[in-house]
């Protein structure tokens, strides 16, 4: 199940879901609302939650795809999580929902909100699902799977991320991710599958296009510079973040540790002995050398993370 939240962590959360709805939504206009259903779920009661629960039954409730996953893999499915469906279905009630648009893999939650809403308003709800994406297993991307690119990321974060997608994944982005034209889509897939674009150039449209969505076309083609310079031109960044450093570290592997370059010091050690790892764009691979002590030095973890010592 998934780690439990505190009200400070989805208040946090909400702000954030704030900052990147406005990227796509014009947040000023008059017709946006935003509502916290714990303004009524708190509200409910012991026989309102029985009543609510009597319109659902077991068997239906293991209709949903991730507790047949459940069963087959042989794993627990605790009683909280048969009413997550139950509250998001009351949710509909209250709000007396005309339509509910959510990803494909809320159908089942949606769904329960229509019965809900026919069994006690006598009204029909409509359910606009979107597809997700997915890595080439199938498998979703999104924050618990830890494969996921922010709204909220830099404008050359986003865009080297995208640049690291899989060529397969080039068509799924542009369709879901983009206000590219179906047809212009389908001319970019024939050339894909006809070796007639390198899938490097379709995949440098795809993230400028995408780019320019979240931020703009200056950072889009700013982001592609930067990108070009370091990974086609290995060259370095010209803005690099710096850190001032008391003391100062006497290994590589603490180095990356007090940079945040790695989470802890085996992460930095695999890093390093990985290979991953550059002192002024020089490979070094072992975690214990000495970091020389030079204002201005450049640690890089990786293509796209840099930091300038001081």
């Amino acid at each position: 199940t998934r780690k439990k939240l505190t009200k400070e962590d989805v208040k946090r959360n909400s702000r954030n879901y704030k900052k990147i709805i406005g990227k796509i939504l014009d947040l000023t206009k008059s017709n946006i609302r935003f509502l916290h259903n714990e303004k009524w779920t708190n509200k409910l009661k012991p026989e309102n939650m029985l009543e609510l629960a009597s319109y659902f039954t077991v068997a239906r409730l293991l209709e949903r795809d991730m507790f047949q996953e459940r069963i087959k893999e042989g794993k627990e499915i605790y009683v909280h999580e048969f009413l997550y469906p139950i509250f998001q279905a009351y949710d509909s009630i209250t709000m007396d929902v005309d339509m509910e648009i959510g990803g494909n893999d809320q159908t089942f939650n949606m769904l329960a909100g229509r019965t809900l809403l026919r069994k006690l308003k006598n009204k029909e709800k409509f359910v606009l699902t979107t597809k997700l994406l997915t890595d080439p297993s199938g498998k979703k991307i999104g924050k618990t799977e830890g494969n996921m690119i922010n709204l909220d990321e830099t404008a050359e974060n986003m865009y080297g991320k995208i640049m690291s997608i899989p060529d397969s994944l080039i068509v799924d982005y542009f369709t879901l991710c983009t206000d590219v034209a179906d047809e212009e889509i389908q001319k970019i897939k024939h050339a894909l599958e006809t070796h007639a674009v390198n899938p490097r150039d379709a995949k440098m449209r795809l993230a400028k296009k995408i780019v320019s969505l979240y931020h703009n076309q200056k950072e889009a083609l700013k982001a592609e510079e930067a990108f070009v310079k370091i990974f086609q031109k290995h060259e370095m960044p010209e803005i690099i973040p710096e850190i001032r450093l008391e003391p100062w570290p006497k290994t590589l592997a603490q180095a990356l540790v007090a940079t945040k370059l790695a989470a802890s010091m085996n992460d930095a050690r695999q890093a390093i002995q990985q290979g991953g790892v550059k002192i002024q764009g020089q490979v070094v691979k072992n975690p214990n050398s000495p970091l020389p002590k030079v204002s201005g030095i450049v640690v890089s973890r990786g293509k796209r993370r840099f930091c300038r010592l001081r």
